[in-house]
């Protein structure tokens, strides 16, 4: 009864904020999409930190810790670096451009007729194909915990479930079963599920807009930190601390492996693949600029300082505060649920995150945690159908349609009901996805080789005056042709990575190589209006300020992304040694890396930013 309380009160609360917000977010897209820029930088870094917390990615880090040992981590926190250029280098004049999508920058940034396909193509594929996947793998995460906690074919009688299961069967979804359930009866418990719960998160989304998603977001953040923090407790009592998890692994599966599971080198990746772990994940990826839900929390903040402070929030949460709890629940779990032998079942071990807090939490702490996890999934769906939403309403049909096409400029209430409508589109489409995926972590190698296709412009376009729409119309182009052809040729995730962004990268600089600069007047625009950094010299002399400005503001960005860089990755090296040093180790060192960090960050906070 108390779980049921628990989430029935955090629903009530995320409905009542839709609610409370509908008035001004009806009212243009300004306000449903961007807030009216009112939000302060720890709000926007707040939701942002929520929407990527996700149901599914605890899953995912337990799935690649039972792997591959914490080594695999890497993949997710190298993009801390991402999240610092964006603070440095991109929130700002995200917020200068003064635009309501990133496809919309598009217009501004090259000019002309063809920017306008350009735009049309960028709303398309951002809010048709990368977001349907991401909203896709989301529900896959969904499924994996309603799986455990919501039977509905134990519950319902069978008059209720069977009309469900037939519908399954005729449209042929089926959800994975990693539990015992038949794959149709998985199917129909997993529809009845997200029903439900995509329902309750599109509710508030769609009456309240960004205000209520960043409200709800705020709340949903901070109810996910305590449960998995309790989750982790509760895994830390249950095997004795977490010396025993070191000494339990290694009395289990042998100092070696015990060595592979808490190494935080990826020292077995030999050469190129060293390098993808490292480099190319978090530089060549869809969102490499903030292009998406992060350029919209940017261009909501108040200011260029609060977009700023925004991305710096969001990093701490996202790469420390986030990861410390979910390494000790991944590294207990192997000691509590080991896996049998053979190679290991990804889906099997993801879904141990869930069958976890079933075995080890109190109904009290096992309420909070469904609260959580409903929060994980509620915070990221929300935001996904906001962001895609801005594509169909603003970009589609209010700039296409409406004004190309059509002639006419419709009115803010016009588009609002229509970005309401396509949020109820895209759950259409995400449910349809996520029948058919498996492994959650299968699927986000997937996305990653299709956003590395056009990660190089993403950031080039920003950076370097010459790049101009060709550019972005060859990198998409390259994402959409070569990432099916290498799915097809290889199954080695490193290699496919790499092949992509060196290709896309390559064609996109010949492209402006070969093509020349974008229209000069639409480029003189975008300087005055965005203030970009990096190789503008030709530019800025054109609009009266000094040529080499813009490097040398980059350069010092570029200072500041390398100093706060060392803060975080020597915060979270020195959490997680202190917590299970390697077998034989002290914790010296670990206590070393959080003094250093500690006054990295005092250091940083004297320092002015440009």
């Amino acid at each position: 009864m108390l779980d049921l309380v628990l989430v029935l009160a955090f629903v009530a609360y995320s409905v009542s904020a839709g609610l409370r917000a509908r008035r001004l977010a009806s009212r243009d897209l300004g306000e449903f999409f961007l807030a009216g820029r009112t939000l302060r930088g720890w709000q926007a870094g707040a939701s942002m930190a929520a929407t990527q917390f996700a149901a599914d990615t605890p899953l995912l880090v337990t799935g690649l810790v039972a792997a591959g040992g914490l080594s695999r981590l890497w993949l997710l926190w190298i993009y801390g670096l991402s999240f610092l250029l964006l603070a440095y280098v991109f929130a700002g004049p995200w917020r200068r451009a003064r635009v309501l999508t990133d496809a919309e920058l598009v217009e501004l940034r090259y000019g002309g007729r063809g920017a306008l396909a350009l735009r049309a193509c960028k709303a398309l594929y951002y809010g048709g194909v990368l977001n349907g996947a991401a909203l896709a793998m989301v529900v896959v995460g969904a499924v994996r915990f309603t799986e455990v906690f919501m039977p509905w074919h134990a519950w319902l009688p069978e008059a209720w479930f069977s009309p469900v299961l037939s519908f399954v069967r005729a449209f042929g979804g089926q959800f994975v079963a990693i539990g015992g359930a038949a794959p149709d009866v998985a199917g129909a418990d997993a529809l009845l599920s997200l029903v439900m719960l995509l329902g309750f998160t599109a509710l508030y989304s769609l009456t309240g807009g960004l205000r209520a998603v960043v409200a709800t977001d705020v709340v949903q953040l901070a109810i996910m930190l305590v449960g998995t923090v309790l989750y982790a407790g509760a895994v830390l009592a249950a095997v004795g601390g977490p010396e025993q998890i070191t000494a339990a692994l290694v009395a289990g599966h042998g100092e070696a492996q015990a060595q592979q599971w808490l190494s935080l080198w990826p020292g077995d990746e030999a050469g190129p693949a060293l390098l993808v772990v490292l480099v190319l994940p978090w530089l060549f990826q869809a969102s490499a600029d903030g292009t998406g839900y992060l350029a919209q929390r940017c261009m909501a903040c108040t200011d260029e300082a609060e977009a700023r402070r925004a991305g710096l929030v969001f990093a701490w949460l996202q790469i420390v505060v986030r990861s410390v709890p979910w390494v000790i629940t991944a590294l207990g779990l192997l000691v509590l649920l080991p896996a049998g032998p053979g190679p290991v079942d990804v889906a099997a071990r993801e879904q141990t995150f869930v069958q976890g807090i079933d075995l080890l939490l109190s109904p009290g702490a096992r309420g909070l945690m469904l609260v959580a996890m409903l929060a994980a999934l509620a915070s990221t769906i929300d935001t996904h159908l906001n962001w895609g939403a801005s594509y169909w309403s603003h970009d589609i049909y209010g700039r296409l349609w409406c004004e190309a096409l059509r002639g006419r400029k419709p009115s803010g209430r016009e588009l609002v009901w229509v970005a309401r409508l396509a949020n109820v589109a895209l759950l259409a489409v995400a449910l349809i996805l996520a029948a058919r995926i498996g492994s959650i972590q299968a699927a986000w190698h997937v996305s990653l080789l299709f956003g590395a296709g056009i990660g190089a412009v993403l950031i080039l376009r920003w950076l370097w005056e010459r790049i101009n729409l060709w550019c972005e119309f060859a990198a998409i182009a390259v994402s959409l042709v070569l990432a099916p052809a290498l799915l097809a040729w290889s199954d080695d995730a490193h290699w496919r990575l790499a092949v992509m962004a060196v290709a896309s990268t390559a064609i996109t600089t010949i492209v402006a190589l070969l093509t020349g600069p974008s229209d000069p007047d639409a480029r003189l625009e975008f300087y005055r209006r965005a203030r970009p950094l990096g190789f503008w010299g030709r530019t800025a002399a054109e609009a009266g300020d000094e040529p080499g400005a813009p490097r040398r503001a980059l350069a010092r960005a570029l200072g500041h992304v390398v100093r706060d860089g060392l803060a975080l990755y020597l915060a979270l090296y020195g959490a997680i040694r202190l917590l299970f040093p390697l077998p034989g180790a002290g914790r010296l060192v670990a206590l070393a890396a959080l003094a250093v960090s500690a006054a990295l960050v005092l250091w940083s906070r004297k320092q002015p930013v440009d």
